[in-house]
């Protein structure tokens, strides 16, 4: 009766086996061996049921083999949970596999517009690369001609003002000679128009001589040497001794440093902006301080006056040549002192600037590269 039982419970496990294995090629695909599993799953429970059959119509009489039939159930449970487990992991798999298909396919799409964008982009800075070259070389050639216009304009100032100096001196002498010995001797517009011619006479020679400075800054200037700033404000101070004098002003300043520069434009630039301080004054006598702070690089000097101060639409234009904000029988000058200060500074690698306002003084700034 056991081993009836036995062949039975064979054949059951078999067929749901064979039933498993044969879904597992539904799932899987036809693949060989999932196929030869099936088969074989298949003939084993074709083998029992013979078996089992032949044994109930009594065509054998002792087929009872329990070792064969215990193999065949053992190998058949084997089977049923190796075709029981194989399905979830292939599915597994295989959804990973279509995941993983799926990332690539975006992951192409991706690259492929990166790609895209990288190629616009290439194009683009292809394009700003030849625009920035077509600049530069336009700004090259600007470059070639403003200097060879700004040598041009330097040689026909100081060319100019050399050449006119002598008949200019010969005018200013004879209009001085006639206004010494004829002045009272004539009628009063005489007297005046001599006063006229001599003062003109007078006012040209200055403006010459700043035309000529300002042509020279760039031409004349000494090499750069280490320059006590210290020493240079008291030469500029001596110079103007008379005015500091007659304004009753009140200069001070801070320790200076050393700096690379070209002594005697730097000592112009002191004496230009002191020279305006004084000139450019209140009621109360002129306060003026020099200062000097390291910020950097560079070394930044701070000039300030008490004085009339500067409103702040004009603080641009004041350092341009020939520009004035008074008239001249108020303050008198050429318009060249600030814009010779500009020119001297740029020459030196810095900067030149001012703080300022109306009635409330004027603080100038202007930098020089500590190397």
């Amino acid at each position: 009766m056991s081993g009836l039982l036995l062949i039975v419970f064979a054949a059951l496990v078999q067929l749901v086996a064979a039933y498993f294995a044969l879904r597992l090629i539904r799932i899987t695909g036809g693949r060989t061996a999932w196929v030869l599993v099936a088969g074989a799953l298949c003939l084993m429970a074709l083998r029992r049921g013979v078996k089992l059959w032949r044994l109930l119509s009594g065509d054998i009489t002792d087929p009872f083999d329990l070792f064969d039939d215990g193999m065949a159930l053992a190998i058949s449970v084997a089977m049923l949970a190796a075709v029981l487990w194989i399905p979830p992991l292939f599915l597994t798999i295989r959804r990973a596999a279509e995941t993983l298909q799926q990332s690539k396919e975006q992951l192409e799409i991706k690259v492929a517009e990166r790609t895209e964008e990288l190629r616009d982009a290439n194009i683009r800075l292809s394009v700003e690369l030849e625009e920035r070259q077509r600049a530069e070389i336009k700004m090259a050639q600007y470059a070639a001609d403003l200097k060879r216009s700004n040598a041009e304009l330097e040689q026909f100032a100081y060319v100019a003002s050399h050449d006119l100096q002598e008949p200019l001196r010969m005018v200013a002498s004879f209009t001085q000679l006639l206004a010494k010995r004829y002045r009272g001797k004539l009628d009063q517009h005489a007297d005046e128009f001599i006063g006229f011619a001599v003062d003109g006479a007078n006012r040209m020679q200055t403006l010459i001589n700043d035309l000529l400075a300002f042509s020279r800054v760039g031409t004349r200037g000494k090499p750069f040497a280490p320059t006590d700033c210290e020493e240079v404000l008291s030469h500029a101070l001596a110079n103007l001794t008379t005015a500091i004098q007659e304004t009753g002003a009140e200069v001070t300043h801070d320790p200076l440093p050393t700096v690379m520069a070209d002594e005697v434009q730097l000592g112009q630039l002191f004496q230009n902006l002191l020279a305006n301080a004084l000139k450019f004054r209140g009621l109360d006598p002129p306060r003026v301080h020099v200062s000097s702070q390291q910020q950097g690089e560079e070394w930044v000097f701070r000039v300030h006056d008490n004085g009339i101060g500067i409103a702040p639409e004009h603080q641009e234009r004041i350092f341009t040549i020939f520009q004035r904000l008074h008239r001249r029988d108020e303050y008198p000058g050429t318009g060249l002192g600030l814009a010779l200060c500009k020119k001297i500074i740029e020459r030196h690698g810095g900067r030149i600037w001012v703080e300022s306002a109306p009635n409330q003084g004027s603080t100038f700034y202007f930098s020089i590269p500590r190397g």
